[in-house]
């Protein structure tokens, strides 16, 4: 087995949650799992404890809660009863309280509402996973944001803590984005930043035949891969403490963890940034 990766954490978004996976990842040194109460049909805690319950606590496990069963499809709900529940119910579920719960897209449920009704709804959801962490049904909370442009015109100081912010990460993510992260940290100051979907979606995507992410790097000469330089750069853009990424390939995951100690070049990706904010303003 590898020495620990603390900032790697296995996403299990599409996953199908195998006991191989969690295995594999446990030998490579990736000792964090990230999924959610409605990963693989809301059945993702449940499949997580059935196939591997004697894993779990070889993993410091974060979790999501904001989406439920609907009539249809999965609905989206900030709704403080409707959180405490799911956290409750992750719990027994798993066998174990999450090292870490996250609210799940709250930007899902606030984009239409007014600001002050926005931020209330915000601050009160916020204040039922703080509860859940006070009260031991959790390590630690935190707000994983797919879109933190909504949340950074609202939050303020005075809203509670997260002990982790989580979001989109890397070379496809947009200046607006990137900001928007900015103000939400400097505002929020959580304890660490995580960032997710370093990829955009997938390394399959043809823009990585096109494109070299090896120009970000300290050494551009450096035997690496693109897909390797690409997952460097996401810690940068923005700075995070974590990366999540999602794979059922542990030759992929093996890939990402041999990666960690090549050095990005951070004036390059400050250029990168400007670049990215000066094209904003002209469009």
């Amino acid at each position: 087995m590898r020495a620990a990766h603390p900032g790697i954490v296995l996403g299990l978004y599409r996953s199908r949650h195998e006991r191989r996976l969690l295995r594999g990842a446990l030998d490579l040194g990736v000792q964090a799992i990230d999924t959610s109460f409605n990963y693989l049909g809301f059945r993702a805690h449940e499949t997580l404890a059935k196939v591997a319950r004697d894993l779990l606590p070889k993993f410091s496990i974060s979790t999501k809660v904001g989406f439920f069963p609907g009539p249809e499809r999965a609905e989206h709900s900030i709704d403080p009863g409707r959180l405490r529940a799911a956290i409750e119910q992750t719990a027994r579920t798993l066998g174990q309280e999450p090292d870490l719960v996250f609210l799940h897209n709250p930007e899902q449920s606030l984009t239409h509402l007014s600001e002050g009704s926005a931020r209330h709804r915000l601050a009160d959801a916020c204040s039922v996973l703080a509860d859940a962490r006070e009260q031991g049904l959790c390590g630690a909370w935190g707000v994983a944001s797919w879109d933190p442009r909504p949340l950074a015109a609202i939050v303020g100081s005075d809203l509670p803590r997260p002990d982790v912010l989580m979001v989109r990460g890397g070379l496809f993510v947009g200046i607006g984005v990137l900001e928007a992260v900015d103000c939400l940290t400097e505002r929020w100051k959580p304890s660490a930043m995580w960032g997710m979907s370093p990829f955009g979606g997938s390394t399959a995507e043809s823009v990585w035949n096109t494109f070299d992410p090896r120009l970000f790097l300290c050494d551009p000469e450096q035997d690496c891969s693109a897909v390797q330089a690409a997952f460097r750069c996401a810690y940068h853009l923005p700075v995070v403490d974590a990366v999540a990424v999602g794979t059922d390939n542990l030759d992929h995951l093996r890939e990402l963890t041999d990666s960690l100690g090549i050095g990005v070049d951070e004036v390059t990706v400050r250029r990168y940034r400007r670049l990215l904010r000066d094209r904003c303003q002209e469009d």
